[in-house]
């Protein structure tokens, strides 16, 4: 149950992350709401996640592929194309991620 709230977790902090442009700096309503809300359902989720999971684990996993989730957003709804070395560095972000999940002793599996 740790990684269905981690993941929602995740969700919920790429979604507020991806509003944040949408907001202009907290001048529209709507989407500065779904900034605060999905902050707050981010965190949330997170602790409920930590009951079980290492916190530099669960973060690992939360910052990684919060990063790498919100680039692939920032392509296609904004139009942010990364260069070469940015999906490099993506790829070993995700490998690393990746890494422990397979062969940590620490990840709860």
């Amino acid at each position: 149950m740790a990684y269905v709230y981690l993941a929602l977790a995740i969700i919920a902090e790429v979604v507020a992350t991806s509003s944040l442009k949408a907001s202009q700096e907290f001048t529209r309503f709507w989407p500065s709401m779904v900034v605060v809300v999905g902050y707050g359902l981010a965190f949330y989720t997170l602790t409920l996640a930590l009951r079980s999971l290492p916190v530099g684990i669960a973060y690992a996993f939360w910052a990684g592929l919060g990063i790498v989730l919100v680039t692939l957003i920032g392509f296609l709804v904004y139009g942010e194309r990364p260069d070469l070395p940015a999906v490099l560095g993506l790829a070993m972000i995700v490998g690393g991620v990746v890494v422990i999940q397979a062969f940590s002793s620490v990840a709860a599996h």
